[in-house]
């Protein structure tokens, strides 16, 4: 016998974090996205305004940022898969590279390994995914580097 998965399609908002630079840049990207893409961009601004916003080097390296790749897992289907979340110029979804600007993308955007978070298809269906690891972030990249020098 075969047992489906079956996820909760909604889960309580996890506390998320941007670093200041971020926080500066997508909001000022999703005011000019709000006219051609209202429903992303109004994600987004969600996620942004409700955001704890830190110094860059005060980011927890679990924490996604822009240009972080991480591995989240699809709790509708149990599917894990890795990305880079970039803004919208350098997107390329055959690459990976997800925009901020698309569902998944507001969605990663912010949180810490372990955390679900709900979010919409383009299509209304619900779906939750769960952050499973940060495998590189720019900030903890940059904060070794400074160490090493």
């Amino acid at each position: 016998m075969t047992t489906l998965l079956q996820a909760a399609t909604t889960v309580a908002l996890p506390t998320i974090t941007l670093t200041a630079d971020n926080h500066e840049r997508l909001s000022r990207l999703a005011d000019a996205a709000a006219d051609g893409m209202s429903a992303e961009a109004d994600f987004l601004a969600r996620e942004v305004d409700r955001a704890v916003v830190v110094d860059p080097e005060r980011i927890a390296p679990q924490i996604v940022t822009m240009n972080s790749r991480c591995v989240f897992r699809d709790d509708s289907n149990g599917f894990d898969r890795t990305v880079t979340l970039v803004y919208p110029e350098d997107e390329d979804a055959a690459a990976g590279r997800i925009s901020v600007l698309t569902p998944i993308g507001s969605a990663l955007i912010g949180l810490a390994e372990g955390q679900s978070m709900s979010w919409r298809t383009r299509s209304g269906e619900r779906r939750v995914l769960t952050l499973l690891r940060v495998a590189f972030q720019p900030e903890a990249e940059a904060h070794e580097t400074a160490l090493v020098h």
